[in-house]
């Protein structure tokens, strides 16, 4: 059986934010995502997780209120370094298995050269903590550096660390690539998580129809040996966010 997250910055819109943890977790999820959970008080998302059993996959970083210190701003650096350093020290109780660190909105080789060093940095700051990079596609993310995911496995070879692996999203790598089976073949060795949704909304994955076919999806992650979190992060269609969990069957969930 995969591990299975819910992101439930999305999911469970219809509850409040602190009973999303056990819904998620009644739902048959073992883990949950928080995009930028900063303003919560770390022991309390750490309660919740442990009251529901859950175990955090992922959150987002640097947090929006730095957002124009990102890693590939030229001349940012002292920025970002700082708002990791701030980012870590909160994360500590938390123990998110990965850590998502957003590219920014910036174009150029410089950029990509502050890219690789400020990753470079993390990376060795940090060397127990798994953080991970994702291509966003420009039509969500006008502007954004990090939009292809040839740039982003070559910023990976160019960082070169253990502890730093590739975010792949079907919804983004559809709409980049056109493709999200061939994105997934193509760059599994790299992959470290995994998150679903379906284009051309970020709606849930169906099984029977859409411009990505789901269960060969399904299939070739669960052929490839990958081991690590598949979370859900979509906007459900469905009042309640459990009507749109069908897809966790092509699981075996």
């Amino acid at each position: 059986m995969p591990k299975l997250a819910a992101n439930i910055s999305h999911l469970f819109p219809e509850r409040s934010f602190p009973t999303r943890f056990q819904a998620a977790k009644d739902a048959g999820f073992e883990g949950v995502e928080i995009l930028f959970p900063y303003e919560i008080p770390a022991q309390q998302i750490r309660d919740a997780l442990d009251g529901a059993g859950l175990k955090l996959a992922l959150i987002n970083a640097p947090p929006l209120s730095v957002a124009p210190d990102h890693p590939a701003l030229p001349g940012g650096e002292e920025g970002f370094r700082a708002a990791m350093e701030a980012v870590l020290d909160y994360a500590a109780p938390l123990a998110p298995d990965a850590i998502h660190v957003m590219s920014g909105y910036t174009q150029g080789i410089e950029a990509e050269d502050a890219l690789v060093d400020n990753l470079l940095w993390l990376a060795d700051l940090a060397p127990d903590q798994l953080f991970t990079i994702e291509p966003l596609n420009l039509g969500d993310q006008p502007g954004y550096f990090l939009s292809d995911y040839d740039i982003a496995a070559r910023v990976l070879n160019r960082v070169d660390r253990p502890n730093l692996g590739l975010q792949y999203d079907s919804y983004h790598s559809q709409k980049i690539h056109g493709d999200a089976l061939a994105v997934w073949e193509k760059f599994r060795p790299l992959v470290r998580h995994v998150q679903l949704g379906a284009p051309p909304e970020r709606t849930e994955p169906r099984l029977d129809q859409g411009p990505i076919y789901f269960p060969s999806l399904f299939a070739a992650i669960a052929s490839s040996g990958y081991d690590g979190w598949i979370s859900a992060e979509y906007r459900p269609t469905t009042a309640k966010t459990e009507d749109s969990l069908g897809w966790m069957s092509g699981f075996g969930a």
